[in-house]
């Protein structure tokens, strides 16, 4: 990769983002004692504090636009944590922003799927109109722009998402028309989902409060009615054709069913006729009774012959694998040449 460590190609090529945090700015709303108390409210929430850092993170956002250095201090402070390990936690996730996010974020899937279908040119395109790169905020404060890898939503390629709400099957023209309401200060309603509020107000739902203000509101967003016709395109399709799965094998009667958490009989019962230990055996067993390849995957890595082709009769796990006898230093024979000519 060509582009230099910090920079926007670079980031957006790996996802990761070496450049410093920036400072905050002068006119950045402080974090208050308010902000303390519902940071000791997440923390409540866990057996072990350090599992609240990550809404923690989210909350500092909702409150200053992005992960300042005093949002890091804070963190840090109530649990008990370095700066060093909050910040090693903020520069690894993409959602947690390291400079001053507009009032809304637009993420463009350009993977795989939505690239070929014009998500790459969805970007191309936003990103002249707003003259910023990825992870850039226009000039007049509205809109971050930022690549996103996959945003699983592969059925409604290409897909956008403002502030994490879902605008599908967009293109160039619809996804213009999006940014430039979302500019005019207007939020048009997602394809499906909430309706939108803003980054900070997603960034407070992240850190587990309420970002609408009210019960009703709150209701609302619950209930927002969505298109979800592409996801339902096969079941549709299945209904129209009479298809159906085929029907699951009948369970056996309860009383004849193996109890909870153990392994089949059959997989475990060593015969004592094969030679090997009745560990060996049992392993032996467990793998040839796995169904599927991660079963038996997992099977293999508990064998007692860890390495070996696991199920083989003894004497077959490594046939052609062994490497010929080394020769001998300077004269170049195998210890079972000659050394006399």
């Amino acid at each position: 990769m060509s582009a230099l460590p910090g920079s926007a190609e670079g980031t957006a090529v790996t996802g990761l983002d070496s450049s410093p945090v920036e400072p905050a700015a002068a006119d950045l709303p402080p974090l208050t004692e308010q902000v303390r108390l519902e940071a000791r409210e997440i923390i409540a929430r866990y057996p072990q504090p350090r599992s609240a850092l990550l809404p923690m993170l989210h909350l500092v956002q909702s409150h200053q636009g992005y992960v300042t250095p005093e949002g890091v201090a804070l963190c840090a402070e109530e649990l008990g944590l370095t700066k060093a390990e909050v910040g090693a936690v903020a520069t690894f996730y993409t959602m947690y922003k390291r400079r001053p996010t507009g009032r809304h974020l637009v993420s463009v899937c350009t993977n795989t799927l939505c690239a070929v279908l014009g998500g790459q040119r969805i970007f191309d395109a936003l990103s002249r109109d707003l003259g910023v790169h990825h992870d850039e905020t226009a000039a007049d404060g509205s809109v971050t722009l930022e690549h996103a890898e996959c945003l699983a939503a592969c059925d409604y390629a290409p897909v956008v998402t403002v502030d994490y709400e879902f605008y599908d099957q967009q293109d160039v023209d619809s996804a213009r028309e999006l940014v430039a309401a979302l500019r005019r200060g207007e939020k048009p309603h997602p394809t499906r989902g909430a309706p939108l509020t803003d980054f900070r107000g997603v960034s407070r739902q992240l850190a587990g409060f309420d970002q609408y203000g009210g019960e009703a509101a709150r209701a609302a967003a619950v209930d927002a009615e969505g298109a979800i016709g592409p996801t339902l395109a096969g079941l549709r399709l299945a209904a129209e054709r009479g298809e159906s799965a085929p029907p699951m094998p009948p369970r056996p009667p309860a009383d004849e069913a193996e109890p909870a958490g153990t392994e089949p009989r059959e997989a475990t019962r060593p015969s004592g006729r094969t030679g090997e230990t009745p560990e060996e055996e049992a392993a032996d067993a467990r793998v040839a009774a796995a169904d599927n390849p991660a079963e038996r995957a997992g099977a293999a890595q508990a064998h007692p012959d860890k390495g070996a082709e696991y199920g083989q009769p003894r004497g077959r796990q490594h046939a052609g694998t062994e490497n010929p006898p080394a020769a001998e230093p300077a004269t170049g024979t195998t210890p079972t040449e000659s050394k006399e000519s």
